[in-house]
């Protein structure tokens, strides 16, 4: 038995010999878009919109077919099912099924245009498959279908059966199907584009969410990856005891991170904290930066200075970079490690020092002894316990997690409101990243700037990318004029990640001499800064 029609809207007369059919059309109309307003579930909206057709215009037995899947499959094995009906009885409904190209309804889908079939009966495309002709009524029965397009693709079809001999212009009920076939069309797109936000914001939410309960967020570390938790195990196995840690692994990778937690899962983490960059450091300020120095111990010396040893007593001392410490300065620390004591430069008399050393390097100091650039016994001293940090391309599963991070970070600091969508996220953690997690951040504090979005999709993300490292150039190669670097565009908010050997001899000399001597106006030409510049000059042996 085919349903029971709901009780027509308030004001709604059936059609008759005399109906004006323009307030019918124009009721039919605003109860429509009063649904809308109501309610964006086309299941409510599309079958009483079918119900309306009929009440009001005559237009029976309304169906709504959509195209099964996903549009984009092959045409071969497209089908199309009828999804919203009104007069139809649910085996009605089950039996709607159409391939492409097939019958009316399937012709209609696969050209995207309209059909009318003024008489059923005569037309050998008419499958009468829903319903099934015993079920019509004897006269002669029309049937009009009509596109439904999204982004002018057709992706269903609006049908009814009519009623030929009629007092109301066929035109009339083409023009009013039209405008309901748009609307349906634009309600259904709306639909998706919803759900598709909600899909993006429940992604994004899962992984907000995983990324506030993994454990390894303690001492501001973030992830879950098998690498980065057995570093953290080692680190908290050894943090309690006063031995020296030394953390290997490239640049990049969150030393300065790794040697706070030491301190702070130590029993000293109410004591200070020193961070000190050994390559930041000019060769002949080494013994007064780390031990301090006298007053009067050489020219401008009118206090006597605790260096940074005697500002970390009690405490935790962070070395960045050791293997950057020339070698008069390294018997200094190892004697001072070894007794607990240091002389302040131009002074006499030791002091005594209660220090936990963390050092740290992407150096392999085992074949920096051999090549002689590391004393052996210093090395001995440094390797008690190494920790080997993984790089960012080893803990892939910890990308999203610290994009996410990131990103909250740099819209706090920068009062903006930028998100990643989901494959941008995938897209983060298919890059290579040589520079690690700094990289990262670099990137992503370049992309909260200057996205043109607040949602930013893989396509708007692969502009901020850096692309891949070009070949070092051989520092032997034949003489030639020294290639010029356009100085960073005034956009470039932060710097692309340069590894040490980026750029070669040739090019150090060549910017030097293009900028009489200038460092600063040298560096900048190369996109670095002046103490990556000074440093690739030491590591050149440019003087």
């Amino acid at each position: 038995m085919p349903p029971h029609p709901l009780p027509p809207p308030a004001n709604v007369a059936r059609p008759h010999s005399t109906t004006d059919w323009h307030a019918q059309e124009l009721l039919l109309m605003r109860e429509v878009m009063r649904l809308i307003g109501r309610s964006l579930a086309p299941g409510l909206v599309l079958r009483e919109m079918l119900h309306l057709m009929s009440e009001l215009l005559g237009l029976n037995r309304g169906r709504i077919v959509l195209v099964d899947g996903t549009p984009s499959g092959a045409v071969a094995a497209r089908t199309a099912s009828i999804q919203h009906a009104y007069g139809l009885t649910q085996t009605e409904v089950a039996r709607g099924r159409y391939a492409w190209g097939e019958g009316i309804t399937g012709r209609v889908l696969s050209t995207g245009q309209p059909a009318i079939v003024q008489d059923i009966d005569a037309e050998p495309l008419f499958l009468a498959r829903a319903v099934e002709r015993s079920q019509l009524p004897p006269e002669t029965v029309a049937f009009i279908a009509l596109p439904i397009e999204v982004n002018n693709a057709p992706i269903g079809v609006l049908a009814c059966h009519r009623i030929r001999s009629r007092q109301r212009h066929l035109n009339d009920d083409l023009a009013v199907l039209r405008v309901l076939a748009t609307l349906v069309g634009q309600l259904l797109q709306l639909e998706a584009l919803v759900a598709e936000q909600t899909r993006q914001l429940q992604a994004r939410n899962a992984v907000l969410a995983n990324a506030l309960n993994t454990k390894s967020a303690r001492y501001g570390l973030i992830g879950s990856s098998p690498p980065l938790l057995q570093a953290l195990s080692e680190l908290e196995r050894v943090s309690q005891t006063q031995a020296t840690v030394l953390l290997l692994g490239q640049s990049g990778t969150g030393k300065e991170l790794f040697a706070r937690a030491v301190h702070l899962a130590s029993g000293r983490r109410d004591r200070p904290f020193i961070k000190v960059n050994c390559s930041a450091i000019p060769d002949a300020l080494f013994e007064s930066e780390l031990f301090g120095y006298e007053k009067g111990a050489f020219t401008g010396a009118s206090t006597a200075r605790p260096g940074w040893f005697e500002q970390a007593d009690s405490g935790t001392i962070f070395l960045d970079e050791i293997g950057e410490l020339p070698l008069p300065m390294q018997s200094k620390l190892l004697r001072t490690l070894q007794e607990g004591t240091l002389v302040r430069l131009g002074g006499q008399r030791e002091v005594k020092v209660n220090v936990r050393l963390v050092a740290a390097t992407n150096r392999d100091l085992s074949h920096e002894v051999e090549a002689g650039n590391f004393r052996q016994d210093l090395y001995y001293r440094l390797n008690v316990i190494p920790i080997r940090l993984p790089s960012l391309a080893e803990r892939r599963e910890d990308i999203r997690a610290l994009a996410l991070h990131f990103v909250s970070r740099a819209n706090q600091a920068h009062q903006r409101n930028v998100n990643l969508s989901p494959d941008a996220l995938a897209r983060l953690q298919e890059h290579p990243w040589p520079g690690n997690i700094r990289e990262l951040g670099n990137v992503i504090e370049r992309l909260v700037l200057l996205a043109n979005d607040t949602l930013v999709g893989r396509a708007e993300l692969d502009r901020f990318l850096p692309a891949a490292s070009a070949p070092v150039a051989s520092p032997v190669a034949s003489p030639a004029a020294p290639p010029t670097h356009p100085a960073p565009s005034p956009a470039s908010l932060v710097r692309d990640y340069h590894t040490a050997q980026s750029h070669s001899v040739q090019v150090l000399e060549g910017a030097l001499a293009e900028h009489h001597g200038n460092q600063s106006r040298a560096a900048q030409s190369l996109g670095l800064t002046l103490r990556q510049f000074s440093y690739r000059l030491r590591k050149a042996g440019i003087r």
